[in-house]
């Protein structure tokens, strides 16, 4: 994932060689929970299963070997391309240390920042209601959140 702007500073200096160590002397080159390689265009289903690239065997978002998928989801099957990022488990940016750090692709990545993208999307949102107090005048009454995306974008 991409520093943002604002964070770079709580990041040390040799942060690339870091990451880099991490992901791939370390980890391999595959995402310490479930296993994907960095690189790769993967076959993925909607619950997290995905298929080996080389072996063709079909793993879950943990990494443990499932059964290949049926006629019925084989058409919701996708195709994405995994790169590795390294992640702070303690979600600390100041902290560098071994144990703190794991390689985990996109996916691994944000359900482990789940909670912190949630808390994110409230305050966008709130941070738009209150610019449309400001400036765009009252609401319609009875507005829902999927209404309001709509309507305001």
């Amino acid at each position: 994932m991409p520093i943002r702007p604002e964070l770079k500073a709580l990041y040390p200096p040799n942060w690339p060689e870091l990451s880099r160590q991490v992901r791939f002397e370390r980890a391999g080159g595959v995402c310490q929970r479930c296993g994907r390689p960095h690189g790769y265009h993967l076959q993925v289903l909607p619950g997290g299963r995905w298929k080996h690239p080389e072996t063709g065997h079909w793993f879950n978002g943990r990494g443990r070997r499932v059964s290949p998928p049926d006629l019925i989801e084989h058409l919701q099957m996708r195709q994405t391309k995994v790169v590795l990022a390294a992640a702070h488990l303690n979600h600390d940016p100041t902290s560098n240390r071994w144990r703190n750090l794991r390689a985990l692709c996109q996916r691994c990545h944000l359900l482990h920042d789940r909670m912190y993208h949630l808390a994110q999307r409230r305050l966008t949102l709130r941070r738009r209601l209150a610019l449309g107090d400001l400036f765009e005048g009252p609401y319609r009454i009875g507005m829902n959140l999927k209404e309001y995306e709509t309507y305001y974008g």
